[in-house]
């Protein structure tokens, strides 16, 4: 799970359907698909969102949807 990685950590993501149908398409038009290489920045405190960097671009996401995309460690 996304969510679970810590920070600095690197994945691919494997399987993003059980997140939210918004979340998903918004993770498709930034270029995030399934087969793409994340790595987590930071971990917000509080339950706060978890920024993740991908192409280039760093982009925010809820920790409960990031705990609904699954990933493997690279």
């Amino acid at each position: 799970m996304l969510g679970k990685l810590k920070t600095g950590e690197k994945g691919r993501i494997m399987n993003i359907a059980s997140a939210d149908k918004f979340v998903r398409r918004r993770l498709l038009d930034l270029g995030i698909a399934e087969g793409s290489e994340v790595c987590v920045k930071c971990i917000l405190p509080f339950g706060g969102p978890v920024m993740v960097e991908s192409c280039g671009q760093c982009i925010g996401i809820r920790r409960k949807e990031a705990l609904r995309i699954e990933v493997e460690r690279v």
